[in-house]
């Protein structure tokens, strides 16, 4: 990163007394970073992965070559959470450039995709556990090919060298992790996984039992896939056996679905504008739609933002308030307005104007809690343009965590951060080339109108569904990197990622404390508090108003890093996965010779 001048403000803090320093003390003046950070870093959901994205920096590679390595790694040791049957949104900051770029990597429904795809013969909504493990779930798998785009771009390995450490993992094999045995036992008493026969040879014993913890796993058909995927790049899983076998999966019994080799063809992924907004001294980025996750956190970040000036941190029940007020209202706008932007117009200029923002943070009462659930805004009467109030039905469509999260920056401070997901746990629960298939379209709406009123997110042939993942980069006003977050967990997505960086930033928590403090999830009716919540907050939000459902531990996966005031860069993984750091020293400049 450049040397930059402190940020005006931060200089003004530096020179006011008295009073006015306590308010400074909030916002900290920006650090000042060296020209290139002294090692290179990597906070992936696995050790394994963790270290392939680094054994590639340490071969010469980039942020992005490190990416398709951790990917291409998580897809063997946490089969459960993404891979390369699935789909996936990434950011990618150029130092030198102090420019963000944003890739699409979601899923698209067939071209045969019809708005009574999740409906039963009686026009009722089919159970939702049918139709995660069902062909007519399975869209067409586009995270490599976005992996591809960011590599031509910004990639500086060869293509086919990014995969070498997960074929030699796939081939030597791995332990099962933890958690890995945990997820696997949970999915298995329901007996959806067992019956698709390669990943009943793949997963349980021959008694039919789950694999244990510990035991030994090889993948050698995955490895043949990732040697497919090196030489023909996106192609591979196009056409050909690897494709040939994507598209039986998905029109085998039950439920079969219509993917076709055409439908494969046809991925399409997409480099975007980076959705971005304030928070206090920082730029906010992260996903455009058709992810919901970067303008509900952003959203949810400038409302707290406006009913809490001056906060005062984790111990007072004001911020958390100011917080699930926030959230409700983000969230109201979020189930509401975001869908495919291809096919829907959604007003994400609006729900990100401060403007808008304004208006939303004049609903919150930080003495009581709603007392009716809160209904959408209407940017349009904010900051112009065509209302679509009376166009949609809001709909939450309960997305599943089967999903993981990754943040690199590399030796010349290049940073990427993708959340990548199969959607539910092992996705459709069916396997083709040694990996698991994206039950992704099961985040669609299930009915397609409500009222004769149609939902933003109905199935339309080659639609991307509505997603909530929410891989963020924040800068300062100036262009340098200031951190990078994001996590799993389906809706609550939003939830974990605006609490963390409200935590970070505004309650003097360091970014692991941030990650490790127990969560609240406000989307709407009962506030879910995760085992551990302070109590005596708890009690003082129930005197408000606020309702609560207990629940056990939260599945966020938070991982990500911070540039410290001293200019270093602390990391942050969560402990409610199985999360690791890896480091990259920067070499020492060889001798002069002779």
């Amino acid at each position: 990163m450049l040397d930059k001048p402190r940020s005006l403000l931060g200089a003004l803090c530096a020179t006011l007394a008295g009073a006015a320093l306590t308010a400074c003390a909030y916002f900290p003046a920006a650090a000042e970073h060296d020209a290139a950070p002294t090692e290179a870093v990597v906070v992936a959901a696995n050790p394994h992965a963790a270290e392939a994205g680094a054994e590639i920096i340490r071969r010469g590679g980039g942020a992005v070559d490190a990416a398709v390595a951790i990917l291409a790694t998580l897809t063997l040791v946490e089969p459960q959470s993404s891979g390369v049957g699935g789909g996936g949104f990434l950011l990618h900051y150029d130092a030198a450039a102090e420019a963000l770029d944003a890739y699409d990597g979601r899923e698209t429904a067939p071209a045969a995709a019809t708005p009574d795809l999740f409906l039963d013969g009686e026009g009722r909504p089919l159970p939702r556990l049918d139709a995660i493990a069902s062909g007519r779930s399975i869209g067409a798998p586009s995270v490599i090919a976005m992996l591809k785009l960011a590599h031509d771009e910004h990639g500086a390995l060869p293509w086919a060298t990014l995969f070498e450490p997960a074929i030699r993992l796939a081939e030597e094999g791995f332990d099962v992790s933890p958690r890995m045995h945990r997820v696997l036992s949970a999915v298995a008493q329901f007996g959806r996984l067992q019956r698709d026969p390669a990943a009943r040879a793949y997963l349980f014993l021959p008694n039919g039992d789950p694999l244990p913890i510990g035991h030994r796993l090889r993948n050698p058909l995955y490895a043949e896939t990732l040697r497919a995927i090196a030489a023909q790049g996106p192609a591979a899983l196009q056409r050909g056996p690897i494709a040939e076998a994507i598209v039986a999966q998905a029109q085998a019994d039950p439920l079969p679905g219509g993917l076709t080799l055409a439908d494969l063809q046809n991925v399409r992924p997409r480099r975007l504008d980076a959705t971005c907004g304030r928070f206090r001294l920082y730029r906010v980025c992260s996903m455009p739609p058709p992810s919901s996750g970067g303008v509900a956190v952003i959203e949810t970040l400038a409302i707290y933002e406006r009913a809490r000036p001056y906060p005062a941190g984790a111990a007072v029940i004001d911020d958390w308030a100011a917080y699930l007020w926030a959230s409700r209202l983000a969230y109201a706008d979020r189930d509401f307005y975001i869908g495919d932007d291809l096919y829907v117009p959604v007003p994400t200029a609006g729900l990100v104007n401060p403007r808008y923002h304004d208006a939303r943070a004049r609903l919150v009462d930080l003495a009581s809690a709603p007392r009716e659930p809160l209904a959408p805004g209407d940017p349009a009467a904010i900051v112009g343009g065509a209302s679509l109030l009376d166009r949609w039905w809001r709909a939450d469509d309960g997305e599943a965590p089967g999903t993981t999260h990754f943040v690199v920056m590399d030796l010349n401070g290049d940073v990427v951060s993708m959340t990548a997901t199969v959607e539910s746990a092992f996705g459709a629960q069916r396997m083709a080339g040694g990996f698991f298939l994206n039950n992704q379209l099961t985040d669609f709406s299930f009915a397609p109108a409500q009222d004769g009123r149609p939902f933003a997110n109905a199935v339309a042939p080659g639609k991307r569904p509505r997603s909530s993942m929410a891989p963020v980069i924040m800068l300062e006003q100036d262009g340098d990197f200031h951190a990078a977050i994001g996590s799993p967990g389906g809706g609550a997505i939003i939830s974990y990622v605006s609490r963390t960086i409200i935590a970070s930033e505004d309650w003097g928590l360091s970014l692991q404390e941030a990650v490790d403090l127990p969560h609240l999830i406000s989307a709407s009716g009962e506030i879910r508090m995760e085992t551990g919540f302070p109590q005596t907050i708890a009690e003082g939000l129930a005197a408000r108003g606020w309702r609560f459902r207990p629940a056990a531990a939260e599945d966020s996966g938070l991982h990500g890093f911070r540039v410290t005031p001293g200019g270093g860069l602390e990391t942050a993984v969560d402990p409610r996965r199985e999360g690791a750091v890896a480091r990259v020293p920067r070499p020492a400049p060889r001798p002069p010779a002779g």
